[in-house]
């Protein structure tokens, strides 16, 4: 089996390198926090101190990271990606940035000829513990066949995208796209519900058969918002994050998205409210602060 270099071991890069692991892989890997080190150590895995240990041994690099932010500095900063790899290795960048990033990250990488796929994930924190991510990577064919049998071992649903190492951050950012309106018109629709006081249990059964339901309304709902619990699957502030990055990629093209920018607004004042850290589904709880009195 291959040794798996995997950087960033958080909420969503655990449950994958572990995947990885119960996969027969020796996995190799390293986080900037202790406590995420510790929990990888504990299920098997092997931890080193910084990004440049974690790429020598490495026949394939994994990066899980928050955003671009970190992903330029593990991958074209010192010590990074680009300056420790060797030729044959391969990178998989399974965060979600912008296309522009990935495209520079896989050009600097071919330079020293190490292949880059670029492959963010959607499914959340429940769909990386199971292995049912959804997962679009852009990349070569060859990159591709390479990386294939792990996404084998992290998701149900995998696409090649295309050849274009960005490719599949687009669509990562669309997904997101779509997510941040559903989720912001399930809190709203569920904090009406309540001002009419309606029983959103009974709402729930009857939209989940209709053309109102979605993926979103369910997961948010069911998983959050009727066990009023919301630590995070996915973060309020995370999604705001994704949806700046989608936005970033609107003004590239001079697209213009009127719904959107008042949209990405009302996200930002909620995180300002201290609803950031929380599961996205407590967007729910803010739209209900905001009925005063009512």
């Amino acid at each position: 089996m291959a040794t798996i270099g995997f950087i960033g071991l958080g909420n969503m890069g655990f449950p994958m390198s572990r995947n990885l692991l119960r996969g027969g892989h020796r996995v190799v890997g390293y986080d900037i926090a202790a406590p995420a080190r510790e929990r990888f150590a504990a299920a098997g895995g092997e931890v080193r101190l910084g990004v440049a240990e974690v790429v020598r041994e490495a026949d394939v690099v994994c990066t899980s990271l928050p955003g671009p932010v970190e992903v330029e500095e593990v991958y074209l900063g010192p010590g990074g990606v680009a300056e420790t790899g060797r030729a044959g290795q391969l990178a998989i960048e399974l965060s979600t940035i912008g296309p522009t990033l990935g495209r520079r990250v896989a050009s600097t990488l071919a330079e020293k000829s190490v292949g880059f796929v670029g492959a963010p994930v959607s499914g959340g924190v429940e769909g990386a513990e199971v292995a049912t991510l959804t997962i679009m990577a852009g990349g070569s064919a060859e990159s591709f066949a390479r990386a294939e049998p792990l996404f084998g071992l992290l998701g149900k649903n995998i696409f090649h995208v295309g050849e274009d190492p960005g490719a599949g951050y687009i669509v990562k950012l669309l997904n997101n796209f779509f997510i941040g309106f559903y989720t912001e018109a399930v809190a709203e629709a569920l904090a009406l519900a309540d001002l009419l006081g309606f029983d959103k249990e009974k709402l729930f059964q009857i939209l989940n058969v209709s053309y109102g339901r979605s993926g979103i309304y369910q997961r948010n709902y069911e998983l959050f918002i009727a066990k009023e619990r919301y630590e995070p699957g996915f973060a309020l502030g995370l999604l705001l994050k994704d949806l700046a990055l989608a936005r970033s990629m609107a003004e590239e093209l001079g697209a213009r998205l009127p719904i959107f920018e008042r949209l990405l607004e009302v996200y930002r004042q909620s995180v300002e409210a201290d609803f950031g850290t929380r599961d996205m589904a407590a967007q729910y709880l803010y739209v209900k602060s905001l009925q005063g009195g009512a």
